[in-house]
């Protein structure tokens, strides 16, 4: 698949815009966005995504179509289980609920450029190294069995990475809001405000899950253009879906374990696809194993709505079960 430079820039250009309208309108007017707000703009992130995988099979073909949505769901069902710990980060550090639409915003666009470093990383390290699905798949499998083992998120789950700490210990801070500002003045000196922390705590909090969900998109596609796509779009609607089904969260009471079997899936995806184009010398003498399945998109992006579907229909189910079984004990 060959991206125009001018493709690039355009495409680039449009999300930068989007952004920073975004952050721009919330910035003026912070506020807690209704579920009928969320909605709509959800939609339109939604119907954004939809429109680009539509675009993608009608001028680059079916399969890179496929390979976008199949991305694209996965990114998106990966950043749910991001919204488990974004909303203990905002319990943690108290954050009051007008000016969490903000942080959330700017801490989204932190993660995105973070996101796209690593994306290009990978892309580089695949181009060189075949054998570098092996790490990706192994990697993923091991996660998922992690994942599988996981309880469900507490408030004792999020602990403050080295970075953070490193900020706190380096730059004088103020345990007072100031609205929106990252930076104040008390007693006649400059102070980071409790809202640049929160924003860096997102930011960089997210960029631990992208250690997951980057390896595994790049098992289901090797374009680092639709890679990038699928995670702008998955970010870019995180905000609203972060408001809309807060409560909904809750009741996914499966989300773990699907995740988990979505990331085992993916990994001996990775795995099967490094044996067929093997090149690793102690590895069947360094030749392709031929009878290992080259699993086909169209296949994957099926395994991946199974997956989703039966997740949340049984994760739906149990939770009205238990609460029948509150209601009448």
């Amino acid at each position: 698949m060959s991206i125009p430079l001018w493709v690039w820039i355009v495409t680039l250009a449009v999300t930068l815009a989007v952004l920073l309208f975004d952050i721009f309108v919330i910035a003026r007017r912070p506020h807690v966005p209704s579920m009928g707000e969320s909605g709509r703009h959800l939609a339109v992130y939604v119907a954004m995504a939809i429109v680009f995988g539509l675009g993608v099979w009608f001028f680059a073909g079916a399969d890179y179509g496929l390979q976008f949505f199949a991305g694209w769901l996965t990114e998106y069902s990966l950043s749910v289980d991001n919204l488990f710990v974004f909303l203990i980060i905002m319990s943690k550090f108290a954050v009051p609920e007008k000016l969490q639409q903000s942080a959330l915003m700017v801490g989204i666009v932190i993660a995105l450029v973070l996101r796209g470093i690593f994306i290009a990383v990978g892309a580089g390290l695949i181009n060189r190294f075949s054998w570098i699905f092996y790490l990706f798949g192994a990697f993923l499998i091991y996660t998922a069995v992690k994942l599988a083992f996981e309880g469900e998120s507490d408030d004792d789950d999020y602990e403050e990475n080295a970075f953070i700490s490193w900020v706190r210990k380096h730059f004088p801070a103020t345990a007072e809001w100031h609205g929106t500002k990252l930076i104040s003045h008390e007693n006649g000196r400059r102070v980071i405000t409790p809202m640049l922390i929160v924003i860096l705590a997102l930011g960089t909090t997210d960029l631990l899950f992208a250690l997951d969900s980057i390896p595994a998109i790049f098992g289901l596609t090797k374009e680092p253009f639709l890679v990038l796509m699928a995670n702008i779009f998955a970010l870019m609607g995180l905000r609203q879906l972060y408001f809309l089904i807060g409560g909904l969260l809750k009741r996914l009471v499966y989300l773990g374990l699907g995740l988990a079997v979505l990331l085992a899936f993916i990994g001996v995806k990775l795995i099967l696809h490094a044996m067929h184009e093997n090149e690793l010398p102690f590895i069947n003498g360094g030749e392709h194993i031929a009878w290992a399945p080259d699993i086909p998109i169209g296949v994957s992006l099926g395994a991946i709505v199974l997956i989703l579907g039966v997740t949340t229909v049984a994760s739906l189910a149990k939770t009205r079960r238990d609460e029948r079984a509150n209601a009448q004990s």
